[in-house]
């Protein structure tokens, strides 16, 4: 029978920007945000088109408002060719002094945009490879190495290059132990990537099902969660309070919220754009949106610490979990 992993040990550890370091230290953790995203495609996109400096300015006093609401750490969840800048990110992390943990992988939603040329043509053998470099010797040649895989499907069934995507990051997780976060929104494809995992040897408590918010029948969240994913409810940043309100209501009554992780999706600055902060959405609304609603539902402060503290440090410690 597979084994159902529980919380970090005391010796669980993580990468993040500035190096390694304890999952214990981690503390409250904001497990999918973005610093910037660039929506130009893999084909046009380079970092001459954003300015570090101007970004760490804009971006910068959002990160201290979220750190004054006790956020310690945040995963940036903005993969290659979408505008991962490591270097930036190492900079925000000193300048806002939170964690930031970056990612290796390949977002293949939105039609496979986002994919380099290579991506169509080698095999998930050679695709892992280039990621567990990253995670080796760093990325870029900066040292900096990523503290889970980030890779992205579209809403229906799997194609055959993203099921390709997604052994690629079976691959990865059992050379290093980084978590599987997958961009993927409804139930279908979900599913069908957990048993793709689970054929290649990867235990579901290594993948995160992305957007889960998108599926509109609950009771999936509560099967995954069973399985041993995590549930991410990540667009907080974006309203629909209630509705995020109800799904931690149901996961608390069927007792998983070890299961389950939540955030905003918030951030965004958009280089190329007239106004790249036009649309920028701040990282507090779950302490002071969310949060109410569900004190007044009964919810207490240790599920709040479980949210936010205990299952981010359980999902991103690095760990081989074999099925």
């Amino acid at each position: 029978m597979p084994l159902l992993l529980g919380r970090a040990s005391a010796s669980s550890e993580v990468m993040s920007v500035r190096g390694q370091m304890m999952a214990s230290e981690m503390g409250m953790t904001l497990a999918h945000e973005h610093v910037m995203v660039d929506f130009v495609g893999a084909d046009k996109i380079s970092d001459e088109r954003w300015a570090r400096k101007e970004i760490i300015k804009k971006v910068v006093p959002y990160l201290i408002l979220a750190r004054q609401r006790g956020v310690k750490t945040l995963l940036d969840c903005t993969p290659a060719f979408l505008g991962r800048d490591v270097k930036l990110l190492r900079e925000i992390s000193l300048e806002s002094k939170l964690n930031i943990i970056t990612n290796t992988g390949y977002y293949g939603a939105v039609d496979n945009k986002y994919l380099p040329p290579w991506a169509f043509t080698e095999t998930e053998t050679q695709l892992a490879a280039r990621w567990i470099y990253e995670f080796n010797e760093g990325i870029e040649g900066t040292g900096i190495k990523p503290g889970f895989i980030k890779i992205g499907v579209n809403s229906g069934s799997l194609s055959k290059l993203h099921q390709k995507l997604v052994r690629a990051a079976a691959l990865t997780h059992l050379a290093t132990g980084l978590t599987i976060c997958s961009h993927t929104g409804p139930a279908l494809p979900a599913f069908e990537e957990i048993e793709l995992l689970k054929e290649m040897g990867v235990h579901p408590s290594a993948f995160v099902w992305v957007h889960a918010q998108a599926e509109t029948d609950r009771s999936y969240y509560l099967k995954a969660a069973r399985q041993g994913g995590w549930v991410s409810l990540d667009g907080m940043g974006w309203g629909k309070f209630e509705e995020y309100a109800e799904s931690l209501v149901l996961l608390k009554k069927h007792e998983l919220l070890s299961k389950v992780l939540v955030s905003h999706d918030a951030g965004w600055y958009r280089p190329g754009e007239p106004d790249p902060m036009g649309s920028f959405a701040g990282y507090t609304n779950i302490f002071d949106r969310v949060w109410p609603l569900l004190k007044r539902k009964g919810f207490t402060d240790s599920d709040f610490q479980q949210l936010l503290v205990q299952n981010p440090a359980s999902a991103f410690s690095i760990s081989i979990r074999k099925f």
